[in-house]
């Protein structure tokens, strides 16, 4: 597994934090899924000229899937809430304003929300990483992006044995939080569909 920020992020110290947060402590399918969702929310902003906060979406995207490892798992909220803590707690040390910090903690959250259900005008960050997110676990949306972008992405961040770790985080999830909105997604068969 490759430890070097991707090109295409921000340079500064709380996107860098993310990244060893995210390296440190998520299987490498994890680690991978998080980079090919953030660059492809970061491409997608970009065309479609949304007023994107680049680290609150580079912060958001490497972590959002955090609340699924077990050094980050909150037994007593969504998987997604407490990895939107981690987005909180790292942007803390970097001494982020506490609205930016909750910024990029609501946009971990809105990764687990339909796109339709958040504003892009109003939390562009959280839209673009329920719509990448959506592509890369499911595919869903996916003809939104060049093919020649997804290929590069797929071939330098690999899916490895994505489908199963995802799948197996889902059902976990699940069956443990069953009122969160990862149980809806299991009991509609959304684990069936990670590719």
């Amino acid at each position: 597994m490759t430890d070097e920020l991707p090109d295409e992020l921000p340079r500064s110290v709380p996107v860098r934090a993310a990244f060893d947060v995210l390296v440190r402590f998520s299987p490498a399918a994890l680690v991978y899924h998080s980079v090919r969702s953030t660059l492809l929310a970061a491409d997608l902003g970009r065309r479609l000229r949304l007023p994107v906060d680049d680290e609150v979406l580079a912060v958001a995207g490497l972590l959002h899937d955090t609340g699924l490892t077990a050094a980050f798992d909150a037994h007593a909220e969504p998987f997604e809430v407490a990895g939107g803590n981690v987005a909180w707690a790292v942007t803390a040390g970097a001494g982020w304003s506490t609205q930016r910090r909750d910024r990029a903690a609501r946009a971990v959250v809105d990764h687990m929300l339909d796109d339709d259900d958040v504003p892009p005008g109003e939390r562009p960050e959280g839209y673009l990483l329920a719509r990448s997110t959506g592509a890369d676990v499911s595919g869903r949306g996916l003809e939104h992006w060049p093919t020649t972008l997804r290929t590069d992405l797929e071939a330098r961040w690999p899916r490895l044995d994505f489908r199963d770790t995802f799948s197996a985080c889902l059902r976990d999830q699940a069956a443990r939080k069953a009122g969160s909105v990862v149980a809806g997604y299991v009991a509609a068969g959304g684990a069936d569909r990670v590719r």
